[in-house]
């Protein structure tokens, strides 16, 4: 699709591609995990796995460190002697699922494969911490090598997997042969993953996003949706959740009794939450104003609906950075009183050394896939959903690559997974900013970027903060998400919540072994957060609820219907643009 550009798009254009020239060796790394998924969106699947310059810089350094390149090779080969007679000590960690089977342990020639496998793995790993690589460097061939040992793993081989071995004798190979019409369904189309969940497992707005609640308003670019309170009284200020704009808003209301949406409402909160419309080739000109812009109209909305001044905002990764974004604005433009109270769920602001995706993000990758968005119109969800796939190689490729091929079994039916396989596009002038965000880290500079005209400083925005983060995420790491408690102006709390990205939203109560980190303090380093954070027992969710609460105002009686006169309900809850495919 070919439009023409505005000024503003033209320079942003312009600083992707200049950065992109300018890289050099060791250079620095754009960071955040979110902006790793849209810059590799547009490469083929293999050339994500190619060292280019990185490779070459590991075997410079291990050129220059000879002695431990013949430690390691000697190290390894001893080991595998002792693995040959019986006496080596190497084991699985005890949690990898992967070699639960006894006959890893009783076998004897699969424990030698076995543990011949773990000795060469160790030894690739540590070639990379020998070569003395920089930090992206190291991420980035830490990342190959590991992605390359987990490929080559014996529990993937038909051979050698002793699970799918007595499957096969018990089915007389029917294992092999539906496991082999599923390979060809599932690499047939993008994603070309395996697929980790039945595309009929659940019906989204019948076992899945069925919180009641009507669409109050409707527009171009979303949808906005108020739930019906379930109590009798309700906090008279309402919670507006703005969900991530590469997803589908449904993460924040799975099944009962896993839904972020339901606990809220059942806590008293009058809570709306936007739907963003799955756009296409027509919408490639939707920016950030486009996005920032719909956010107002929701508070203007939900304040007019619910007949207040203020509205409490969630933001959640994505989502998370546009109404950070939004904050700002508001502040420069005297409107901050209008928000009551500001969270944010799973999202990086600053982005420098975000872990292991942001090593992985190259300034020309980012030209190069921006490129391919603009001329496309957009950037397609199920590539971003690829991409997060091989960042958890061994729980989202080969962990259902044995379960569906090997084994010949269809995948479970799990909500979170289902909701993962049910990507948005982004839009190319949507993907645009957010690169050019990145290529600047521009959030954590006052006046380096703009929404809807305004200079955007964090520092202003002087509301009360609650921050969650996942210790164990992927994809936002939690000491990047933590960085936003010296960005923002106001009172912060951070909450550290147990599980991964996703895991960490889907946190409901009643999980035994559920907890969460928090502190009465912030300092600048994350580390030092940790070491003085108290752990609670529970989920987070309830913490929430009660910060909340005493941020939203008195209680009053529940409104008697969705919606008002001037926004009268157009549809039932989930909506249309939820089932835009």
């Amino acid at each position: 699709m070919t439009a023409t550009r505005s000024e503003p798009a033209r320079r942003a254009d312009e600083r992707i591609s200049d950065a992109g020239a300018r890289d050099e060796p060791g250079g620095s790394e754009l960071s955040t995990p979110l902006d790793l998924l849209l810059s590799e969106a547009g490469r083929g699947p293999l050339r994500r796995f190619l060292p280019g310059m990185s490779g070459v810089r590991l075997a410079a350094g291990l050129a220059r460190r000879p002695g431990a390149v013949v430690g390691r090779a000697a190290g390894l080969g001893a080991e595998l002697a002792r693995v040959q007679v019986g006496r080596s000590e190497v084991a699985p960690h005890p949690k990898d699922r992967r070699f639960a089977d006894e006959a890893w342990a009783k076998n004897p020639f699969l424990k030698r494969t076995l543990q011949s496998y773990l000795a060469t793995g160790q030894a690739l790993r540590g070639l990379v911490a020998d070569a003395g690589l920089g930090y992206g460097d190291e991420q980035r061939m830490g990342f190959i090598v590991d992605n390359l040992v987990e490929a080559l793993s014996p529990t993937n081989s038909p051979a050698l997997n002793p699970k799918v071995l007595k499957r096969t004798i018990d089915t007389g190979g029917g294992n092999l042969l539906a496991g082999g019409r599923r390979f060809v369904k599932d690499y047939a189309t993008a994603p070309r993953v395996p697929s980790m969940v039945e595309p009929d497992a659940f019906a989204v707005g019948e076992d899945i996003a069925v919180t009641p609640g009507s669409v109050v308003l409707r527009t171009e670019v979303f949808e906005l949706i108020q739930y019906t309170p379930q109590t009798t009284k309700v906090r008279s200020v309402p919670l507006l959740i703005v969900p991530p704009t590469i997803n589908k808003y449904y993460v924040i209301d799975l099944a009962e009794q896993r839904s972020l949406v339901e606990h809220l409402v059942q806590a008293g909160q009058q809570v709306y939450c936007i739907s963003w419309r799955n756009p296409d080739a027509r919408h490639a000109d939707w920016g950030l104003d486009t996005y920032g812009q719909a956010i107002i109209e929701a508070m203007t909305a939900a304040q007019d609906i619910a007949r207040q001044e203020q509205v409490a905002l969630l933001g959640i990764c994505s989502g998370g950075m546009i109404a950070s974004m939004v904050m700002a604005h508001l502040a420069a433009t005297g409107d901050l009183d209008r928000v009551a109270a500001f969270s944010l769920a799973v999202t990086v602001l600053d982005q420098h050394q975000a872990g292991l995706p942001s090593a992985l993000l190259s300034h020309k990758g980012a030209a190069a896939s921006t490129r391919a968005s603009r001329e496309k119109g957009y950037l397609d969800g199920r590539a971003l959903a690829e991409i997060f796939a091989w960042l958890r190689p061994n729980d989202l490729i080969w962990n259902y690559w044995v379960n569906n091929y090997l084994m010949g079994h269809a995948p479970k039916a799990f909500d979170i997974l289902y909701w993962n396989a049910d990507p948005v596009r982004m839009t190319a002038a949507m993907h645009r900013d957010f690169m050019d965000l990145a290529v600047r880290n521009a959030l954590t500079q006052p006046g380096e970027s703009t929404m809807l005209g305004s200079p955007v400083d964090l520092g202003t925005v002087d509301v009360d903060s609650y921050v969650v983060a996942g210790i164990a995420d992927h994809l936002c790491q939690w000491e990047s998400c933590y960085r936003t408690t010296q960005m923002m102006g106001g009172q912060s709390r951070f909450v550290l919540s147990t599980s991964g990205h996703i895991a960490a939203m889907v946190n409901p109560p009643g999980n035994e072994k559920a907890s969460f980190q928090t502190a009465e303090t912030n300092p600048a380093d994350p580390a030092e957060w940790l070491a003085g954070a108290t752990k609670v027992r529970g989920s987070w969710w309830e913490d929430y609820v009660e910060w909340l609460a005493a941020r939203t105002g008195p209680e009053r009686n529940r409104p008697r219907r969705t919606g008002s006169a001037a926004y009268e309900p157009v549809c039932e809850a989930p909506g249309t643009y939820v089932h835009d495919r």
